[in-house]
């Protein structure tokens, strides 16, 4: 199966071209919108269009039974508003820019193509969620049941270096710790206050201390704050907290420390909000499939495959959780995400996609080949 360049490039500009920050919903119902009429042109069905907390997120379902592949992707973005003014679409010397273009409209793009080839489509879901960015607060729960009882989850993401598919990723967790102390005049009486910024000190010294560098464990406070005026003793601080792991035992013992915090000035007050936003993507998650990738991808005449572990937390994080065998990382190869460098390779996006391809052809047939297959359910239809 050969996929046209230039068909690609172009549905990608458009989507590209549709600004959508995570956290402008109008921005987001716009880019719905545009992702809407790309997939009808694709697939001839319109999907569904769910929103949840104000946030759009659109999905496929085709054939009459439970879906057993699901293609997840997501369409908001981190770039503001106005950043094609400083950033704006181009395709140049073999390379795309634009926001969002890596991370990752050109790999929703892809999906969209890939499924469109497909000879049926029965039992195959796409979700494209419009909320990824920002942890995926109000989709979790979609993502959640879409994926339950799937053969496989496809995660469109950005590849790894060099195109590697990624199939590792650390959990998240995010804290919030919040102080209270009792304010005074800092020149007249500050003996009648109580510091809340000298607690929060000694709150990020504890909970940077829960990092575990030979295990991967990062726990990183990141935003901080304290006080009103340059002359009141601070009465509230707080601190965010990032953490990244491995492996849930981990998750679960920096939690429990975290939650275990006390206070060290005498008469403050600590608060602790947040948790476990993401469990660990592990390698055993996505051994299987990765293995079939890389069958595939060398039986369709491209480089070999690679792997990687990262960082960085996707959506993919939650169908592993729940037991579903998953692959990160199927999308466009590049890099720069989130970054003025950001960029994808053009010259690699119709073999990724012809790699997606096959790959929800063989899942879709594996498992029930002697099963005939409803003629509606080949049609193209989506169902409700």
């Amino acid at each position: 199966m050969e996929f046209s360049l230039e068909a690609l490039l172009t549905d990608i500009e458009a989507l590209v071209c549709c600004e959508s920050p995570s956290c402008d919903l109008d921005a987001v119902a716009r880019s719905a919108e545009v992702l809407a009429g790309l997939g009808r042109k694709l697939l001839g069905v319109e999907p569904e269009r769910i929103v949840l907390d104000g946030r759009t997120h659109l999905r496929w379902r085709f054939g009459k039974g439970p879906a057993r592949v699901l293609l997840l992707g997501h369409h908001d973005t981190v770039w503001p508003m106005g950043s094609l003014e400083t950033h704006p679409f181009s395709v140049a010397d073999g390379v795309l820019r634009g926001p969002g273009c890596f991370d990752m409209k050109a790999g929703v793009v892809m999906a969209l193509h890939a499924a469109a080839a497909l000879p049926c489509r029965a039992g195959l879901s796409i979700l494209i969620t419009g909320d990824e960015e920002l942890g995926s607060p109000s989709s979790r729960g979609l993502i959640e049941a879409e994926a339950r009882g799937c053969e496989a989850a496809l995660v469109l993401e950005a590849s790894a270096d060099g195109g590697a598919i990624k199939t590792r990723r650390k959990g998240v967790s995010q804290y919030r710790i919040d102080v209270t102390g009792r304010a005074a005049h800092a020149g007249l009486e500050p003996e009648k206050g109580i510091n809340a910024g000298i607690e929060i000190a000694h709150q990020t010294l504890a909970v940077a201390a829960l990092a575990d560098p030979e295990r991967g464990t990062s726990v990183v406070p990141t935003l901080l704050a304290a006080g009103t005026t340059v002359n009141t003793v601070p009465a509230t601080a707080m601190v965010q907290v990032d953490v990244r792991v491995w492996d849930e035992d981990e998750q679960l013992r920096v939690d429990r420390a975290v939650r275990a915090l006390r206070p060290v000035l005498a008469g403050t007050q600590v608060r602790i909000s947040g948790g476990v936003n993401r469990p660990p993507l592990d390698a055993a998650s996505s051994a299987a499939l990765f293995g079939l990738a890389r069958e595939l991808s060398a039986g369709i005449g491209l480089p070999e495959l690679t792997e990687a572990p990262v960082g960085g937390a996707s959506d993919g994080n939650y169908t592993a959780g729940l037991g579903v065998p998953t692959l990160d990382g199927l999308g466009a190869v590049g890099g720069g995400a989130h970054a003025d460098h950001e960029h994808v390779l053009i010259e690699e996006l119709p073999g990724r996609t012809e790699l997606l391809f096959a790959l929800v052809e063989n899942v879709l047939a594996k498992g029930s080949p002697s099963t005939p297959k409803n003629a509606a359910d080949c049609s193209g239809r989506a169902r409700r």
